[in-house]
């Protein structure tokens, strides 16, 4: 691209009509191209513009993302350049695609996403790692298939910096010193849930591998003997040991190095590890950042002693540990710029504990109190008061916070850009208030039934920033107050209404004009339609999650749109809703759809089913009754899973109750959580 950065493009041909873009050099046609990186629509209209146009974006382009292997033919020639290949949206990838790739790009090829991927060996990885010299970065997450003959292919990565093996179940320590051996320029490398490595391999990547600046051991079966050498890595700065069970403090206590280079430390369920094996870890460090504790030992006053001499100390978090009075005194004695605090969960935290460290922290940007149910009014007065630089303030299920705190929040903290007042008492007063934090930007408020549209609509016209709302259950909002967001908040990209009766699709007709928005939850509102939906989907291009379950009035009429318009749509839950085969089907034109869940549509027939399934080519995952199991022919099921579509079969009888499961169905999960 240098030694062409000043050439004008051609005219179409010597007859055509002159091409206004002409005028423009190849520099700064590809200047326009960094900015539309973001928006595969516009990148796609930007190159039917002219020819020149689709010549240089082709020339351009270095991040591929293809729904599909198949696909890969066809851009080879198109993109010569590509340093950036992500096949995570490829469940079936095989040796001869790894093959195709190494010797159309060895020459660019810097970084591969290979997560969700299958059927590829290590006669693939040999011939990737072989001919893409240049390759530096590879995720091969969940590759439970591979074994230690593929981490001798990985070996062949010379020039390897970040390697991600999780969950590569089958791999050894035999396979992980192939890997140390061979990768010696690595610096980041993730081994959680790798089980069958164990002090050997670890040793030997601490030995051989000695730029390593972040190491992920979660879960597997080491102890303090490869520990040793770990903590001899000059450049470590983040280590995360969260569920080493074989650590604990007589292990610990034998450790003779220290790290001082380390930033990050991760103990989250090490419950062995006490304050005595602490101060043996993290002993001699001095640049200490971050340190992570949750689902541990008690928070006493010798636990936190040991954090005394880190001065650079910014973020604790504590997540589910019990807290005691000594330790949140020992806490506030800290003389470090704590910056984020996490408490959620923490049995004994009360209003004296809480307001007493948050005094001793003004500085807090970030706090998490979720489903501390002790913390009042009084709580909420103090931190407020003491730390007006918050950002961040979750306090999900906080049920002893009246309605009047909230105003608190609104007066004092006008830097907030995430509120998660979940399941709390606020009421639309507390809107108001809170519709003085201009930055917010997520805004939790479901199963909070005291606010309305009236509050609701406070937010949408001072909040602007807004791109993601929980409304999950909040009953007494209504279309007036989904037109404020709609209307007011133009960057919204996620919201949930679900379970909200006096939804309509007035609401989704506001919330169409939000031309951002990638995810929708409206299950359970009975008083939208394909109406709505239509709507939805003509305004939303960008839509990718949307969930439907138990909208009844739903049908047919609003596949087809979605079919025509919605073509980023990866995940959807159709489940209880009036579609039929015909609608099935035509979703099936998807390219990008990867999740289904279809759960008892009525008018669902095997032959409907099966064709849908057919046609889906990009399929992963497919939630199905099991009454279809033996109504569907063996050869698709076997021809989907060799494509890599995994089924889940579920046998429930149809549910007439509303929301099952109640309060717990939140927005953000994925719908493989839910039926």
């Amino acid at each position: 691209m240098k030694t062409q950065s000043k050439r004008r493009p051609q005219p179409l041909s010597p007859d055509s009509s002159p091409n206004p873009f002409d005028i423009l050099t190849e520099e700064i046609v590809c200047k326009i191209l960094d900015h539309l990186h973001n928006d595969p629509f516009a990148t796609k209209a930007f190159s039917l513009t002219c020819k020149a146009f689709y010549f240089i974006e082709s020339r351009h382009r270095r991040i591929l993302k293809p729904l599909r292997p198949e696909l890969l033919p066809r851009i080879f020639h198109r993109y010569p350049f590509v340093s950036h290949l992500d096949l995570s949206m490829c469940p079936r990838v095989d040796d001869n695609t790894l093959n195709v790739i190494s010797s159309t790009w060895k020459a660019t090829l810097q970084s591969i996403n290979l997560s969700r991927s299958r059927f590829f060996t290590n006669a693939g990885l040999s011939s990737l790692f072989v001919n893409c010299s240049g390759l530096v970065e590879v995720d091969l997450c969940n590759a439970t298939q591979l074994t230690d003959l593929a981490a001798s292919a990985i070996a062949e990565a010379k020039n390897l910096e970040r390697l991600s093996l999780a969950r590569c179940k089958s791999i050894t320590d035999m396979g992980i010193g192939c890997i140390a051996v061979g990768c010696r320029k690595l610096r980041s490398l993730c081994l959680k849930w790798c089980l069958r490595v164990g002090d050997l391999g670890v040793e030997l990547i601490a030995l051989k591998c000695k730029q390593i600046r972040s190491l992920d051991l979660s879960y597997l079966p080491i102890t303090e003997k490869s520990l040793n050498s770990v903590l001899q890595l000059q450049h470590l700065e983040d280590l995360v040991l969260e569920g080493c069970h074989g650590i604990d403090d007589d292990g610990l206590s034998t450790l003779d190095q220290s790290c001082k280079s380390l930033k990050m430390l991760n103990l989250s369920n090490c419950q062995n590890v006490t304050h005595t094996g602490l101060s043996s870890l993290i002993n001699g460090t001095e640049q200490l950042q971050q340190i992570i504790l949750a689902y541990g030992s008690s928070v006493t006053s010798d636990l936190v002693k040991c954090l005394n001499a880190y001065s650079k100390l910014q973020s604790i978090k504590l997540d589910g540990c019990t807290v005691t009075w000594s330790g949140i005194k020992a806490m506030a004695s800290l003389n470090a710029p704590v910056k984020e605090l996490s408490l959620s969960k923490c049995l004994g935290l009360t209003d004296d504990g809480l307001s007493f460290l948050v005094q001793s922290h003004k500085d807090l940007r970030k706090l998490d109190i979720t489903c501390c149910r002790k913390i009042t009014y009084t709580s909420i007065d103090i931190i407020t008061n003491s730390c007006t630089s918050l950002t961040s303030l979750r306090m999900e299920s906080c049920s002893l916070v009246p309605k009047e705190a909230f105003v608190l929040i609104g007066a004092r903290c006008s830097f907030l850009e995430e509120l998660d007042a979940t399941d709390n008492e606020i009421d639309d007063e507390g809107l108001k208030s809170i519709s003085r934090c201009s930055k917010l930007s997520i805004l939790k408020l479901g199963i909070c039934s005291n606010i309305s549209d009236e509050g609701l609509a406070k937010v949408g016209s001072s909040c602007s920033m807004l791109k993601e709302v929980d409304l999950y259950r909040s009953v007494a909002i209504s279309d007036e107050g989904i037109a404020a967001i709609g209307e007011g908040c133009p960057a919204l990209e996620m919201i949930n209404i679900a379970y909200n009766d006096k939804i309509t699709d007035n609401s989704l007709i506001s919330l169409s004009k939000c031309r951002l928005l990638k995810a929708l939850e409206i299950r359970g509102c009975l008083g939208v339609s394909s109406i709505g939906l239509s709507a939805i989907a003509v305004g939303c291009k960008q839509l990718t999650v949307l969930d439907i379950k138990k909208c009844f009035n739903i049908n047919d009429n609003g596949m087809l749109p979605l079919a025509q318009f919605s073509q980023n749509l990866k995940q959807i839950n159709l489940s209880y809703c009036s579609v039929t085969d015909v609608g099935l089907v035509a979703l099936a034109s998807i390219s990008r759809l990867q999740n289904m869940t279809i759960l008892h549509l009525a008018g669902l027939t095997p032959n409907g089913l099966a064709a849908a399934l057919l046609a889906c080519r990009a399929l992963t995952k497919v939630k199905l009754h099991a009454s279809f199991r033996p109504l569907l022919p063996q050869s698709i099921l076997g021809y989907m899973e060799a494509h890599g579509c995994v089924f889940h079969w579920r046998d429930k009888a149809f549910q007439k109750e509303m929301d099952p499961k109640g309060w717990k169905l939140h927005f953000g999960r994925s719908s493989s959580e839910v039926p």
